[in-house]
């Protein structure tokens, strides 16, 4: 997390989480929940009681709808991807909600998209938080290759609140290099590493994360994934979830997803995090 600012991770855009605990009154302090952890230890034993029956090569599956994590494959040619996530402390009133839109530049090497924030960090109110345009070329891949890269840089406008703990007051920069494998028909792995430039302070900050994809069913994924960031060199975020995907015949997707992000060290609280994704052909 950045402190101080809601700005998206150097994984996914648009992937906002709660802040870490500062000694300011516009932020948070919840207190963690240890039955959030017992539940959570009863995860893995069920992934894999429900992924043993099906682990046999599937044709087709879900691709570029991770939650924390960026997964490296560009929009095709003629379809847009509208992408709404949500995060909601364990404990207290802190959220936030963003919207991403990601358009292809006339085929699958070059995009444009932008994240919009819509946040509630405690005692600041609910306000928009630092906007992000980005632009991501696909280095290596095609769709159908098992090797994907596709380095990220963005442009972080301080449109959110200093002030009320939604903004970073100035303008900043964000790289993220996301690299995914496709192990097997049934495993995916995901990879990412960036920085963040704070453009008034000039303080650099780097990000790693990682993810596991196991594909239990054609339309129906499980998901592993997990965070650090040098701004926060205390907590590591683990984020076990599910995806599961609807497609119509006229092309149009819907992917929902749900997940429980559990923060490890620092004191922070746990989270909700909920996922929607639109993505349908625009001519």
């Amino acid at each position: 997390m950045i402190t101080g600012a809601w700005r998206c991770r150097a994984g996914r855009p648009g992937a906002y989480q709660c802040p870490p605990e500062r000694a300011d009154a516009h932020q948070c302090h919840p207190e963690r929940s240890e039955g959030g952890h017992l539940r959570l230890s009863l995860l893995p034993s069920l992934l894999l009681l429900l992924a043993a029956p099906s682990l046999a090569a599937q044709d087709g599956h879900i691709a570029d709808n991770s939650f924390l994590i960026e997964e490296a494959y560009n929009q095709e040619a003629g379809v847009v991807q509208h992408i709404t996530t949500f995060n909601r402390a364990e404990a207290g009133h802190v959220w936030a909600l963003g919207f991403t839109q990601e358009w292809p530049l006339g085929g699958i090497r070059n995009q444009l998209s932008y994240t919009i924030p819509l946040v509630r960090p405690g005692a600041g109110g609910t306000g928009f938080g630092d906007v992000l345009i980005h632009y991501r070329h696909q280095a290596l891949g095609n769709g159908g290759s098992e090797l994907h890269v596709a380095p990220r840089l963005s442009l972080v406008l301080p449109t959110g609140s200093e002030e009320k703990g939604r903004g970073g007051g100035a303008l900043g920069l964000q790289t993220n290099v996301p690299v995914s494998v496709v192990v097997s028909p049934a495993v995916a792995t995901h990879y990412n590493a960036g920085l963040s430039l704070e453009g008034e302070s000039g303080s650099v900050d780097a990000h790693v994360a990682a993810s596991a994809i196991l594909r239990v069913r054609r339309w129906i994924n499980f998901m592993l994934e997990t965070a650090w960031s040098s701004a926060d060199e205390d907590v590591v975020l683990l984020n076990p979830g599910v995806r599961w995907a609807f497609e119509l015949e006229s092309g149009f997707q819907i992917v929902p997803g749900l997940a429980y992000t559990v923060a490890l060290g620092g004191g922070e609280p746990d989270a909700l995090f909920i996922y929607l994704s639109l993505e349908h052909p625009f001519r």
